[in-house]
């Protein structure tokens, strides 16, 4: 298989063309085609000598991802499917806002994080996503926006997938959208969602980035939590509550806490003054999720009187909080379901085939 031109970090491509004895600037030129012109084609770089486009075409695949399904909602969420190389499905989110346009990236293929509410985690993991695939998704949504003279304002890694399960192309893929020669997104415009992998919390701090940080609560118990998130049985509640007061100190950014609503789970009076004593000591936000219905799995969304209701409890307590606004409701939402339907789709015609 051909080496993903969209995996290449600037300074990587410059050293690459000088192996192929060709001149270090056309380094540039390649970037400018691939992230301002966004061509489809090699053939399409016409300021480039032949035999340099050849080479290119013979080393480099431009064409990482193919749209396979599409879903548009009423209020203008537009969940995509993609097929990548190797037969497999991604999804990416593009998210209308009043500040701007906003691209949910997936990191892998599937999650192996087991959280009982989602759909990424239905049929665990296929691998990771390298950085390539993972700017490919914001390419191929800014090749859509285009069309009406639109750009995408800011990224959020928190599609299918734990990010920092795939640390280094996570990172990476951050380095190359946000550089000038590229798609240039600014790393406050960046929010990178982790289901509470502690050490990488630790080396993510230390890093000192501009990127926002957004944790996984979801509870304020170990028992709770590890019940919804196995995860929390590796790294209980005392050492993520100690990575993220690193965090603070180390980069003096606040956290956001998303902190998803199940009913009759974790959406009660008691749950939300827990939740406050918990972060009040924290530079931190916190981001309200009523979870999306999924199918594959028994919980439902709460009522908006018990949202509010918790909401307000936070409130009271001197709580930065939110109610994330609903977006792609009529249509497949969740993080997995475009994906996990496809992938149901397909036993059927599997069983057809063989009946």
């Amino acid at each position: 298989m051909r080496n993903n031109i969209y995996a290449y970090t600037l300074d990587e491509l410059e050293d690459y063309f000088i192996k192929l004895n060709e001149k270090k600037f056309r380094a540039k030129q390649v970037f400018d085609w691939l992230y301002q012109k966004r061509v489809n084609a090699f053939s399409d770089m016409n300021n480039l000598p032949k035999n340099l486009i050849e080479k290119l075409e013979e080393n480099f695949d431009i064409n990482i991802l193919t749209l396979d399904m599409k879903q548009e909602s009423k209020d203008g969420t537009i969940k995509f499917l993609f097929q990548v190389r190797d037969g497999h499905y991604i999804e990416s989110v593009l998210m209308a806002h009043q500040y701007g346009y906003s691209v949910c990236v997936s990191s892998q293929i599937g999650c192996k994080m087991g959280c009982t509410f989602c759909a990424s985690t239905i049929g665990g993991i296929v691998r990771d996503l390298d950085s390539g695939e993972m700017v490919s998704q914001v390419v191929e949504i800014q090749k859509l926006l285009d069309k009406d003279n639109k750009r995408v304002s800011s990224v959020v890694v928190m599609g299918s997938g734990e990010p920092f399960d795939n640390f280094y192309h996570t990172m990476k893929f951050i380095d190359i959208i946000n550089h000038e020669k590229t798609l240039h997104i600014g790393s406050r415009h960046i929010t990178v969602s982790t289901s509470g992998v502690v050490p990488k919390i630790y080396e993510f701090a230390d890093m000192n980035s501009q990127v926002t940080l957004a944790i996984s609560l979801h509870a304020t118990t170990n028992a709770v939590r590890s019940m919804i998130m196995p995860i929390n049985r590796a790294y209980p509640l005392e050492q993520l509550i100690d990575a993220v007061k690193y965090y603070n100190q180390v980069t003096n950014r606040r956290v956001s806490f998303e902190f998803g609503l199940l009913n009759g789970v974790n959406d009660t009076v008691e749950e939300a003054k827990r939740l406050a004593n918990l972060v009040k000591p924290l530079l931190c936000h916190v981001n309200v999720i009523p979870i999306n219905d999924v199918m594959e799995t028994h919980y439902e969304k709460p009522k908006h009187m018990k949202i509010n209701q918790f909401v307000k409890v936070l409130e009271k307590n001197g709580i930065n909080v939110t109610i994330r606004r609903e977006k792609g409701t009529d249509i497949d939402a969740a993080c997995g379901q475009l994906r996990a339907k496809k992938g149901n789709l397909k036993k059927k015609e599997n069983v057809c085939q063989e009946v």
